[in-house]
């Protein structure tokens, strides 16, 4: 397992990271992606450590709050040293029924953050991240709450998820003219399924310095390769919760591509998927879920997968991102500068 550092910090995180969606689920949306109890989620946790992962995301909203209550009893059963693992949660959609008890604003988060630490059996959280954009509560106000968060020893660093570039850098800019926390991290979804953020994400990220922690590598079991265009794999976990959104037919081609490469070296075509993100600059970090210890084990093995140059272009080819503006102007008028 190799290490890198988090965004511009001092600390380092496993490239893969386990994701705890799966733990707790009972009906709705948690019922339909996973449902392990809490030996289910030891031997999974258990998994995970032994492999060298050190790094582990949950969120206040996964199962209610039941992920975080089974994560943190889980490094508790285990007897996990706090300074052996990284904990990174998440604050922002709705925990109750209140007006307030949603959200980015300062109440929400002073309060989810505390909720969390009481769930998880923890004295501070490694990284707290934002879920989601909220329009209705300045950016100034949530990064002050969570300056406060720092500050006090409650949270070591913090995250953002599912924000947009020039949210992100706007943010980054106010975080850097009050003199606030910095902010470390961003959580987003990329696959060869789903290349979207390389137009204006991952060009941000590379400015800033920003780490990427990429959720649903697989798209969502589709790039797993139980899935074909006869149909096969259609009873599969997207046959009830179809997320996140894919063009399906350039997905089809994209594990025609995969297939070959995963059959030549003996290894999975879900192997192949993750590898592709493992071999790319910007991510730090691929978060890895599982609803049994084989899938977990399948998917850690992709750290050791290594892509020649020409299978690494072959899969960008087949899925490379259709030109819009101002992309494509972007680069016929760096063509001058570069001359």
């Amino acid at each position: 397992m190799r290490y890198k550092r988090l965004g511009p910090s001092g600390l380092f995180v496993s490239e893969l990271c386990l994701g705890t969606m799966t733990f707790g689920g009972s009906d709705g949306i948690w019922g339909q992606i996973g449902q392990l109890d809490q030996t289910e989620a030891d031997s999974l946790v258990k998994t995970a450590l032994d492999a060298g992962i050190n790094f582990i995301d949950t969120a206040n909203v996964y199962a209610g709050g039941d992920s975080e209550r089974i994560l943190g009893q889980s490094l508790k059963n285990l007897g996990v040293a706090r300074e052996d693992v990284v904990i990174a949660t998440k604050v922002l959609g709705p925990m109750g029924e209140g007006v307030n008890a949603r959200g980015a604003s300062r109440y929400h988060i002073m309060d989810q953050c505390k909720a969390s630490l009481e769930r998880l059996q923890l004295d501070h959280i490694d990284l707290y991240q934002i879920h989601g954009f909220d329009a209705h509560t300045p950016i100034e106000e949530t990064l002050e709450a969570l300056d406060t968060l720092v500050r006090h020893g409650h949270v070591r660093y913090i995250g953002l998820s599912n924000w947009a570039a020039w949210q992100i850098v706007k943010a980054v800019g106010i975080a850097q003219a009050r003199q606030l926390a910095p902010i470390l991290s961003l959580q987003a979804y990329y696959t060869l399924a789903g290349r979207d953020l390389e137009r204006e994400i991952v060009p941000m990220l590379k400015d800033t310095g920003i780490g990427l922690m990429v959720w649903s590598p697989l798209a969502g079991g589709f790039l797993s390769g139980k899935y074909d265009r006869e149909g096969k794999g259609s009873d599969g976990r997207r046959a009830n919760f179809d997320f996140p959104p894919i063009n399906k037919d350039r997905a089809y081609d994209v594990i025609e591509a995969m297939r070959p490469i995963a059959d030549a070296k003996g290894v999975s075509v879900a192997q192949i998927a993750l590898a592709w993100l493992l071999h790319q600059d910007a991510v730090t970090s691929v978060i890895v879920g599982a609803k049994r210890v084989d899938q977990l084990t399948d998917n850690i093995a992709a750290s050791e997968v290594k892509l020649s140059e020409a299978e690494l272009k072959t899969l960008n080819d087949v899925s490379v991102l259709p030109a819009e503006y101002p992309g494509w102007m972007l680069e016929r008028q760096g063509a001058y500068r570069a001359r």
